[in-house]
């Protein structure tokens, strides 16, 4: 796979303009991908600051254009400059960066090239992976399930990295923007990082909530029903101030 070594901050800085480089970015997308690289670092930043990840356990993804800005494989996220930015076309073929992306692209491009989203974010979140071990689907605990689109399915393991993982992931996110991974963690995606990352932490909570309730001695958690659910998915989709 052919690479290219690629300077966020100024494109020439890495040997030559991007517009005369085959699958390097036009000039006026530069700006773009800087700011794009400087928010998904800021957010795999995020997720290891809020608990959602160890080390460097879970990804980020971010889509400008054809371009999608991935977090790159065993790379701590507090060692990440602008310099290190790595990019991959829709077909998984890196045009940006010296890096190798992460090995799940696989479920990154399978969201990216099938749904709407304009961010991914994967973690290892404990009370999340704690649940995938238990059940095959985030019991009704809250309503703020309705956010993510319904009930929360559990993907079938499979292993990381690979395009049966992406698979089992798919089908789980079916009408959903959320899903849980069997013995792994979480995905999520949304219209920007800053969605993508706070539908991650309203999964991990609700997991928590249902371990928490779940696990008092004589008592089992009231849970809502599919009525009660919808309805409140319906008042959600007009929650918070007009776009």
């Amino acid at each position: 796979m052919a690479e290219q070594s690629w300077n966020a901050r100024d494109p020439r800085d890495a040997g030559g303009d991007p517009r005369h480089t085959e699958g390097g970015p036009p000039e006026a997308a530069c700006d773009d991908i800087a700011r794009a690289w400087d928010e998904l670092v800021a957010t795999a930043r995020r997720t290891v600051a809020d608990g959602l990840v160890v080390g460097t356990s879970g990804n980020v993804s971010v889509r400008v254009g054809d371009t999608v800005l991935v977090t790159p494989t065993g790379v701590p996220y507090d060692r990440l400059t602008p310099s290190d930015v790595t990019g991959v076309d829709l077909a998984g073929r890196q045009t940006l960066g010296t890096l190798r992306p992460t090995s799940e692209l696989p479920m990154h491009l399978a969201i990216h090239t099938t749904t709407d989203a304009r961010a991914v974010v994967h973690t290892h979140a404990v009370h999340a992976t704690a649940v995938s071990t238990l059940v095959d689907e985030l019991p009704l605990i809250h309503y703020m399930s309705g956010a993510l689109g319904g009930p929360v399915r559990v993907a079938p393991y499979a292993t990381y990295g690979t395009p049966e993982l992406a698979d089992h992931m798919l089908r789980a996110l079916t009408g959903r923007t959320a899903c849980l991974l069997q013995n792994h963690g979480t995905i999520a995606y949304g219209r920007s990082l800053s969605e993508a990352f706070d539908r991650t932490a309203q999964l991990e909570w609700m997991c928590r909530v249902w371990l928490t309730a779940s696990s008092v001695p004589g008592l089992t958690p009231h849970l809502l029903t599919p009525h009660q659910l919808a309805e409140a998915g319906e008042r959600l989709r007009g929650y918070g101030q007009p776009t």
